[in-house]
């Protein structure tokens, strides 16, 4: 049995399809989780991975999880208490979805503090594990999606820079991969779409998308700031949009691990708007 946390985010409830689709045994687990948010025949439960007493049960008889490493509220994860309740219900490997600011943010005390502090418990578990460094994501966009249903317009910082952001469902392939299949073991895997995008690209592939234009308004970085500070932290925010506006050149490359895992090309920004355009319409 697969054990997936985080299984109502972007990347978990691919990952949770796509095991039960390929025939594994899944549990889906995140704190609200209801029968509605997973396909028939895959297991829910509820539980917190800030607490981690509540996710022994969930383990129990798993023998892989899929750890998700807590987005904004990571630092209040611990880790090892997770790692020890995992192996007690009998998990042998994790993969973990980590993030790229690990490698190229040594500096900041959100990515490289928790988030390396979060991948060295991994490491050191005893676990057979395997690491997942995604920069940003594509349903980055669902952000947009009150502006442009309502007014057709995207305001973001920074509209000329581009990154290289990933599919959440290609993260989960690349996942379910890692979880059942032992050549990923010990493997850390920095993952990126296949293209630099800006965000007034962005924005254009999504009106393309809809089939009408949607008009980008460039934001300052305070405006940006203050909208974001309105649901992250704010050492994160502040990291965000330096990686937003100033890129390191690490930030930029393109990576070759999400194609060598799948075996194809990870989807465009413009593949993954078609198949989620009901959300801006």
């Amino acid at each position: 049995m697969i054990v997936v946390t985080g299984a109502t985010g972007n990347v978990g409830r691919s990952l949770v399809r796509a095991l039960a689709e390929a025939g594994e045994e899944v549990t889906a687990t995140s704190r609200g989780i209801s029968a509605q948010d997973v396909p028939e025949g895959v297991r829910h439960r509820r539980a917190d991975l800030i607490d981690a007493e509540s996710l022994r049960g969930v383990f129990d008889g798993a023998d892989a999880v899929f750890l998700q490493n807590g987005g904004p509220s990571a630092h209040l994860l611990s880790t090892p208490d997770i790692l020890d309740a995992a192996k007690a219900g009998g998990v042998e490997r994790v993969v973990l979805l980590s993030s790229q600011g690990v490698a190229t943010r040594p500096q900041s005390a959100s990515h490289a503090g928790t988030a390396g502090a979060i991948e060295d418990a991994v490491r050191q578990s005893g676990l057979r594990w395997t690491i997942l460094r995604p920069g940003g994501f594509h349903s980055n966009a669902f952000a947009w999606a009150e502006s442009v249903r309502d007014r057709r317009t995207v305001a973001a910082p920074f509209g000329d820079v581009g990154l290289p952001t990933i599919d959440p469902s290609d993260i989960a392939e690349v996942a379910a991969a890692a979880l059942r299949e032992d050549q990923h073991l010990g493997r850390t895997y920095e993952l990126t779409g296949p293209a630099l995008t800006t965000p007034r690209q962005r924005a254009a592939a999504l009106g393309a998308a809809l089939g009408e234009p949607v008009r980008f308004i460039e934001q300052t970085r305070e405006e940006a700031r203050a909208d974001m500070l309105r649901f992250m932290p704010e050492p994160v925010v502040d990291t965000t949009l330096t990686i937003l506006g100033e890129p390191t050149s690490a930030e930029q490359h393109l990576t070759p691990d999400t194609a060598h895992v799948l075996g194809r090309p990870p989807h465009t920004f413009a593949d993954w708007a078609r198949r989620h355009v009901a959300a801006f319409r």
